[in-house]
């Protein structure tokens, strides 16, 4: 890995705080115990989509949290475990998810700044994070280009003055293993630290394929006067995946696997390893009570090798003339890849509270910079023709060749540099204490540079925001907001696209929204109804033929419309001292109102956009044996895959239970009560349907000391 000196020099040891003043734990501590005595899934405050310490209840926008006890009761170890407590988010991929219908797999945020340690093709885990926050409809007001689905922000774990040490040992079926421990305390009145570790294996039920995940994390928080914070952590992961990068499993027309739902087409020898190091400062300094500033620097390289085989096409091998899932046998390519990336941001945040003519202002002003120098190395092998042996789906007969001695290919990719930078305002003004209005919009310059194609372009954007608030009773609010994305174009899709110039994708949301607080605020509740519509998506052109008609039609084109409509319902509540619950449900219909002459995606739904989803998981505790219970379900509708094959519907159901004695504490979770055999969703007719987890058992020992 290529470590930066200067960037290790400068953020050694560095992490992200999100409180907007310097307030010390035991100050946290009793404003808690004046509170609700009891908060496991509801947490109504949250910096996400205005970048100020906001209730949920005053921001004009959905948004939800998944607190860290939600997380730990469901034993998500990574984000995939906690999709069903996500109005409107399914899987698009094990990878990727869809949002309010559109697919999107880099709308990842970290304490509210871009860069993610997981890019490329692998899962964002769990250890390291405190919380997780959610978006929904476009975020580029404040966060930049993005699809117009919506974000999410993971929270890191921060150093605290409070004393915890921790061990947790995991165990479980398909040979799982792991154990992590966590430190933190104050070092002195002014010096807090923390440090972590984590470790896990795994085999998969999938062949040929396990994991290992390894994180050391850790940072120190130092309070510099009684106005100044700093918070530095880092952040070092490896994963090492084996008998990847997966695909599906093939299906018939009916969405039926049509072989046991372990097919794996990679070899045992297929990889898809990563190793990331993340290093960040958070600044956050009180000029008045009023006036408050908050900087984050981040620093983030990460290197991701795979090598792996792709199936590409059927082989007629009962002489038909077709070639088909019926011949059973399949040709395989194989690709070996390396890319890096090396990533520096700073984002720059004031915030100020003032009084105009007796209306309440609370401005945001300020602006981030992001570069992004990547690298691209890409080799491949196709076919019996370069030594890579067919694979019969059936029998899977493994190890008939080996990859060393393949005809590799040298596909000539190279990297790209990136550089965005931004300012933003935003001002939400309260009228009175019923009606306020948010008004914003963030201006971004980028520069592009594909190594690959050597192209190079530049271009600018402007996306504003606007919402309306009206809060008729103190638990009651009904909004009303409009906001609008936009997608840079990849320089190296410039050469695909020919002389016809590709535009930005852009998009646009009208979104009314009721959010309702019950039962003295131990229950909320938020009912929105949306209509998304994108333009310009980047595709495939349907009239072009490879090798015919090269010269006359572009690879890739701009086309049509694609809209998005929808409503969403979440109920979050601690509803009494022993009842906690997370309930959602959301209804989608994305489909192309109109595309390019001859396109193939006209009048089709999108693929993997379900129409209807439904997750719910309640907790009970029983205090006098200091235990508790839970339960969960998973529904998701109907889909259809890129190929258009059914993706059948599915409801999983999850339940656990934990127990302490003391210091210790016991949990056991099972997923997929049931064993259902399903798929999460459909990828092409070649490479099948994402099959989802059989029933696992995760057994969980944690001792604090």
């Amino acid at each position: 890995m290529r470590h930066s000196i200067i960037a290790i020099a400068v953020l050694a040891n560095l992490s992200s705080s999100l409180s907007a003043a310097p307030i010390l734990d035991s100050e946290l501590e009793k404003i808690e115990v004046t509170g609700r005595a009891q908060q496991f899934y509801l947490d109504s405050n949250t910096r996400i989509g205005t970048k100020t310490n906001a209730d949920i209840m005053e921001i004009p926008l959905s948004v939800q949290v998944l607190t860290h006890q939600l997380i730990a009761d469901q034993a998500a170890r990574d984000i995939t475990d906690l999709y069903r407590s996500i109005a409107g988010v399914s899987e698009f991929s094990y990878s990727g998810i869809t949002f309010r219908g559109f697919r999107d797999d880099a709308n990842v945020f970290y304490d509210g700044v871009r860069g993610d340690p997981f890019s490329g093709f692998s899962v964002p885990q769990l250890f390291n994070v405190e919380r997780v926050e959610v978006l929904k409809g476009p975020a580029a007001a404040l966060y930049g280009g993005g699809e117009p689905g919506g974000m999410i922000n993971y929270v890191s774990r921060q150093p605290t003055f409070n004393q915890r040490k921790n061990v947790t040992v995991t165990g479980g079926n398909f040979a799982l293993g792991g154990v992590s421990a966590e430190f933190t305390g104050g070092l002195s009145d002014d010096v807090a630290y923390r440090l972590g570790g984590f470790y896990e294996q795994q085999d998969s039920f999938r062949n040929n394929a396990d994991s290992t995940n390894i994180e050391l994390a850790g940072g120190a928080l130092f309070v510099l006067g009684a106005n100044t914070t700093l918070t530095t952590t880092y952040d070092y992961i490896v994963q090492e995946l084996g008998g990847n990068r997966l695909r599906g499993v093939p299906v018939d027309d009916e969405g039926n696997f049509i072989v046991s739902r372990s097919y794996n087409a990679n070899e045992k020898s297929d990889y898809q390893d990563l190793d990331a190091l993340v290093l960040q400062a958070n600044l956050i300094h009180n000029f008045s009570d009023n006036f408050t500033f908050n900087g984050t620097l981040r620093y983030l390289e990460n290197e991701r090798e795979q090598a792996y085989h792709e199936s590409r096409s059927w082989v007629d091998v009962n002489g038909d003339g077709l070639a088909d899932i019926d011949d059973q046998t399949i040709r395989r390519e194989y690709r070996k890849q390396f890319r890096a990336n090396d990533e520096l941001s700073v984002t720059l945040d004031f915030v100020y509270d003032f009084d105009v003519m007796g209306v309440a202002h609370q401005l945001l002003f300020g602006g981030d910079w992001h570069t992004i120098d990547t690298e691209y190395d890409y080799y491949r092998a196709r076919y019996e023709a370069d030594g890579v042996a067919n694979l019969n789906i059936f029998t899977q007969d493994y190890e008939k060749s080996d990859p060393s001695t393949y005809r590799l290919t040298d596909m000539n990719r190279d990297g790209l540099k990136r550089e965005r930078s931004s300012l933003y305002l935003q001002d939400k003004i309260q009228f009175s204490p019923e009606w306020a209005l948010m008004l914003g919009a963030r201006f971004d310059h980028f520069d592009e540079n594909s190594m690959d194609t050597n192209t190079q372009y530049s271009d600018s954007n402007v996306s504003p925001r606007a919402g309306l608030i009206y809060t008729p009773t103190p638990s009651t609010t009904v909004y009303l907001n409009y906001s609008e994305s936009f997608n840079p174009v990849d320089p190296s899709d410039f050469e695909d696209a020919g002389a016809a110039p590709l535009s930005p994708e852009t998009g646009e949301q009208v979104e009314l929204g009721l959010k309702q607080s019950w039962m003295n605020d131990s229950i909320m509740t938020t009912l929105a109804i949306y209509q998304i519509d994108k333009e310009n998506l980047v595709v495939s052109n349907p009239n072009y033929i490879e090798g015919e008609n090269d010269d006359v039609e572009p690879a890739l084109i701009n086309f049509g419309l694609v809209e998005s409509s929808g409503a969403e319902f979440t109920l979050v509540g601690d509803v009494t001292e022993s009842i906690s619950v997370t309930a959602n449900y959301a209804y989608n219909d994305t489909v192309v109102e109109a595309g390019s002459t001859g396109n193939t995606y006209d009048g089709r739904r999108f693929s993997n956009a379900p129409r209807h989803q439904a997750g719910f998981w309640a907790r009970y505790d029983i205090a006098p044996i200091d235990s508790s219970i839970a339960v969960g379900v998973d529904y998701v509708s109907e889909q259809v895959s890129l190929d258009g094959q059914r993706v059948k519907p599915f409801t999983v159901f999850d339940a656990s239970w934990t127990t302490q004695w003391d210091s210790i504490l016991l949990s056991v979770n099972v997923k997929n009560l049931f064993d259902k055999v399903y798929a999460v969703s459909g990828f092409s007719e070649r490479n099948g349907h994402f099959p989802g987890e059989p029933r696992e058992v995760v057994v969980q020992v944690s001792y604090d000391f």
